[in-house]
């Protein structure tokens, strides 16, 4: 039997063909869940959605303003008319805007919070709810970073907003233990994504300097975080909850 068989997954901020989140729900329908994927990039998604049904999967693509608590009432009516419950949410979506402190605007920082935290909030809220209604359990996976852990200079927004989904995704681990919903945080740490590509132009030199001072000298692939966030939507962390997982090649065992 596949790990995710049967299982009713929701994937955000999957609409980018190398990101996190279309390798996440790639992934959990390699392995027999019935993925909704949604993005801002409606296009991107149903470009996903596509190549995994063309794979033999089954997938469906959806619009999604992660700070919309509209938006995210759409995409749960969507879900419950048609399966009846939700197995396992992925909160994915995110942004990062780098600038050091005395250059970040207020904007800079409520877009950062709201994409980023506030979309969790959202996300697990309603997740929560549903799972509880239909009493069989569920499990959260809210993708943080390791600026969620440590201090990472230029992150002062997005590492407040990570360090928060941490500290939230425990929160919810503790209050929905007894309804056997799981929850838990994923830290990644420098994944070889399209958000790397700025850096990477704009300072080579720098950019391997970075990449040199990983213990494993090299980025995670999309691949890493997508199995990581396979293994807590599986049954297999079935007594894993309110937990952190860095996938970070090291960094942060130095």
């Amino acid at each position: 039997m596949a790990r995710l068989d049967g299982k009713i997954a929701l994937v955000t901020g999957a609409g980018n063909a190398r990101g996190l989140g279309a390798a996440t729900a790639k992934r959990f329908a390699e392995e027999g869940a019935h993925v909704h994927l949604t993005d801002l990039d409606e296009a991107g998604a149903h470009a996903v959605a596509q190549e995994i049904r063309a794979a033999g999967g089954t997938a469906q693509a959806h619009a999604h303003d992660v700070t919309s608590e509209a938006g995210w009432d759409a995409i749960f009516t969507a879900i419950v008319q048609q399966h009846g419950r939700l197995d396992v949410l992925v909160n994915n979506a995110g942004i990062a805007i780098l600038k050091p402190l005395d250059m970040l605007s207020a904007a800079d920082w409520a877009m950062q919070n709201s994409v980023n935290l506030d979309s969790v909030f959202y996300g697990t809220q309603r997740a929560v709810a549903l799972m509880r209604k239909v009493g069989q359990g569920g499990s959260i996976v809210n993708l943080s970073s390791i600026a969620g852990l440590v201090g990472v200079s230029m992150c002062g927004a997005y590492a407040a907003a990570k360090g928060g989904v941490r500290m939230f995704s425990k929160v919810v681990a503790l209050e929905c233990a007894a309804d056997n919903i799981r929850c838990n945080s994923v830290h990644p740490g420098m994944i070889e994504t399209s958000m790397q590509d700025v850096a990477r132009r704009d300072n080579p030199a720098g950019f391997q300097q970075i990449v040199a001072a990983i213990p494993m000298q090299r980025m995670g692939t999309p691949i890493d975080i997508a199995n990581m966030n396979l293994f807590l939507a599986s049954d297999e962390s079935a007594y894993i909850t309110g937990a952190e997982f860095t996938v970070d090649g090291g960094v942060t065992a130095m």
